[in-house]
C-alpha cells in the first residue's frame, strides 16, 4: 500500500533559473512537498509559434539538484524522441549520482509537433513512438544494471556498450510513465512503469483508464500493484476550494502521487500555500 505523496511541477518556460530556484529552496524546506517535477520541452509550450524563454529539461534538474537536499527530482516526463534512448539513460544515471540518488525517470513518447519540425527532428506516427518508448525504457533500464548491453531492436541497437557510473539507486531508476492511450501507452506502462501518471482529463476517465491498465497488466503478467498512480493536476490559486476538490477526488479513486502543476509567473510563496492552505484538507482513502 502506497503512502500518499505530495509535489509539484514548474514547467520551466516564460521564467528565469532564480525564480524556479528560489521555489525549489522553498519547497525543499516544507517536509509535505515530496518531489519536484520539471517538464521536458525546446520551446515554451504556452503558445503555438514556442516564443519566449525555455530552458533544458536536464540541466535545469540538475542544477536544482545540487542547490536542494531532500525533493526527489524528475521530468514530468521526458521525450524520448528527442535523444537517444542510451544517451537519455546515461544523463539520468549521471543526474542520479549528482543528486544523490533522488531521480525518478520520467519518459514519455513526444508529441510536440512544432518543436519536432522547427529542429528537423521525426516525429513518426502515435503506434510508432509509442514501440520506440518500449524499446527506449528496456534500454535504460539494462544500461543500468548490466556491465555491458547487446540490443537488437527495431528501432535501436547496442553493440556492447557501457554505462559507468550507474546510477546510486539499485536497481536502476524509479520509472514513471505519462499518458493514457488504451491499446499502446497503457501496454508500455504495464510493461516498464513503476509509477503511471495521468494528466487533464476527469477523474471518470481516469477510472476507466486504471482498468484498462489492470487489463494490460494480466496480460503482460505484471502485479498491478506494483505500480504507483500518479496524477497531474493544475492548481488554482484564485481557487483553493476548487483545487482541493478535484484534487480529493482523484485521491479517492486510488491516486497516491499528487503532483500540482504551478503556473509561470513563479513567486515564493508558491510552495507554502500548498503546505498550508491545501495539502492540510486531502486525505487519503
Amino acid at each position: 500500500m502506497y503512502q500518499l505523496r505530495f509535489g509539484f511541477k514548474t514547467a520551466q518556460h516564460q521564467s528565469t533559473y532564480e525564480e524556479i530556484l528560489a521555489v525549489w529552496k522553498e519547497a525543499d524546506e516544507i517536509p509535505s512537498l515530496e518531489h519536484g517535477w520539471l517538464f521536458d520541452h525546446l520551446n515554451p509550450i504556452d503558445n503555438p509559434e514556442g516564443i519566449g524563454p525555455c530552458f533544458d529539461g536536464w540541466t535545469m534538474l540538475t542544477a536544482l539538484a545540487t542547490q536542494t537536499t531532500r525533493l526527489r527530482l524528475g521530468l514530468l516526463t521526458g521525450c524520448n524522441t528527442y535523444r537517444d534512448p542510451a544517451l537519455h539513460a546515461q544523463i539520468a544515471a549521471t543526474a542520479d549520482v549528482i543528486s544523490g540518488g533522488r531521480v525518478d525517470f520520467g519518459d514519455g513518447a513526444g508529441w510536440n509537433e512544432f518543436e519536432h519540425r522547427s529542429r528537423n527532428i521525426p516525429l513518426p506516427a502515435p503506434g510508432e513512438r509509442l514501440r520506440r518508448l518500449d524499446e527506449a525504457v528496456t534500454i535504460a533500464k539494462r544500461l543500468w544494471t548490466e556491465e555491458t548491453v547487446d540490443f537488437e531492436g527495431k528501432y535501436y541497437q547496442l553493440y556492447g556498450a557501457r554505462l559507468a557510473p550507474k546510477p546510486i539507486q539499485e536497481p536502476g531508476l524509479p520509472v514513471l510513465i505519462g499518458g493514457s492511450g488504451e491499446q499502446l501507452t497503457l501496454k508500455v506502462v504495464a510493461k516498464h512503469a513503476d509509477l503511471w501518471n495521468y494528466s487533464g482529463g476527469d477523474v471518470d476517465t481516469f477510472l476507466h483508464k486504471v482498468e484498462v491498465l489492470k487489463r494490460h497488466c494480466d496480460t503482460v503478467g505484471r502485479d498491478f500493484a506494483d505500480i504507483e498512480l500518479s496524477a497531474q493536476r493544475r492548481i488554482d490559486l484564485d481557487d483553493l476550494d476548487g483545487t482541493i476538490r478535484d484534487a480529493q477526488a482523484f485521491i479517492d479513486a486510488g491516486v497516491t502521487h499528487l503532483v500540482f502543476y504551478l503556473s509561470p509567473p513563479y513567486q515564493v510563496g508558491m510552495p507554502t500555500t500548498l503546505a498550508e492552505k491545501v495539502i492540510p484538507k486531502l486525505v487519503s482513502r
